[in-house]
């Protein structure tokens, strides 16, 4: 009798000290900082970002803001695969494979990677420039299957540049530097070319890249080719962006570029918008999704917002450019 008495304290004390450890497993960190949420209460985000840049990284945390402002407590696993392919479609693979509330994809190559390894999760992207030519979604309007997202072009952005190019750089030849493997990337190329074709311009030079490593030598092989440079966004060059930049200003080439966070690191001039901003908006649609307010299929792809010019004061010096009295009522400046 005494042995049973004591064989029911001891388990008794076992089931306590369970109860007390799988309570410590259970405490998470929240977005807001609060600790200890009920798990039904806190939900797991996969991220997957290509490669890092201040665009990308910037788009990430705009993500991360709008869920925190929409009240979620959110555990993310955030994964970057560093412009390598492989480590791309692993990490959505392994994304997958956990079970995650949602894909967070920032970058084409991301996006498609993780529709790849899912049908099922939703996957909200964002610095995607083509999304029906990427194959990601069916249309703008209605995606479709279980993908929406925000995309980081605005359809006045590159025919902008290239019209301010021939207004303010006549009879001069555009050169470009980018990764033909990014189908982003070909679809902007695409749109200069057009651009340039309605405007009369001399014929578009070209140099691609498989990697980062190659970016200066192929802005090098545009000096007596081209006159201006224009670097779109494309993730494997604005990685090495600086490689371009220097190119730029040793030989005295004019250097625009596809986004704003790119002038701040020294490109002359850019038609762009702020990817905090799309990487917010891409929240917001994953805030709707996770609430199971809407489905990814009932939610229409995003354009950016507010378009704007911006010159860098330093950059236009360093490129040996005069900045002229009528550019103060188009641009903002910086230096």
């Amino acid at each position: 009798m005494l042995m049973k008495k004591k064989t029911s304290m001891s388990l008794a004390a076992l089931g306590l000290m369970g109860a007390l450890f799988l309570s410590g497993c259970g405490a998470s960190e929240s977005n807001d900082g609060n600790e200890g949420s009920d798990s039904k209460d806190t939900f797991k985000v996969g991220i997957t970002q290509y490669v890092t840049h201040p665009s990308l990284d910037a788009a990430t945390e705009g993500f991360k803001k709008a869920l925190k402002d929409e009240g979620l407590t959110v555990e993310y696993d955030e994964q970057n695969a560093n412009a390598d392919q492989s480590n791309v479609q692993n990490i959505a693979t392994n994304l997958a494979g956990d079970g995650v509330d949602l894909i967070f994809a920032n970058a084409t190559p991301s996006a498609q990677a993780a529709l790849n390894a899912t049908k099922d999760i939703p996957i909200v992207f964002t610095s995607v420039t083509d999304a029906v030519g990427a194959q990601l979604v069916k249309s703008m309007e209605e995606p479709g299957g279980n993908v929406t997202g925000t995309i980081d072009n605005h359809p006045d952005a590159i025919p902008n540049t290239v019209k301010f190019i021939s207004e303010n750089f006549p009879d001069k030849t555009i050169g470009t530097v980018y990764n033909a493997g990014e189908q982003n990337s070909v679809a902007q190329v695409d749109t200069i070319k057009e651009s340039i074709k309605e405007l009369g311009l001399n014929e578009l030079e070209t140099a691609t890249v498989s990697t980062s490593a190659e970016v200066k030598q192929a802005a090098e092989s545009l000096i007596g080719k081209a006159d201006v440079i224009y670097i779109i966004t494309d993730n494997t060059v604005v990685s090495a962006l600086e490689s371009v930049i220097q190119v730029a200003g040793d030989n005295e080439l004019p250097l625009f570029v596809g986004e704003l966070d790119s002038v701040e690191r020294g490109g002359f001039a850019a038609y762009g918008f702020n990817y905090e901003d799309i990487g917010y908006e891409a929240g917001l649609l994953a805030a709707q999704i996770l609430k199971g307010e809407k489905k990814p299929s009932e939610l229409p792809v995003q354009y950016p917002q507010n378009l704007k010019l911006v010159i860098n004061k330093n950059a236009a010096k360093e490129m040996n450019v005069e900045l002229k009295d009528e550019w103060n009522e188009q641009a903002e400046f910086i230096e």
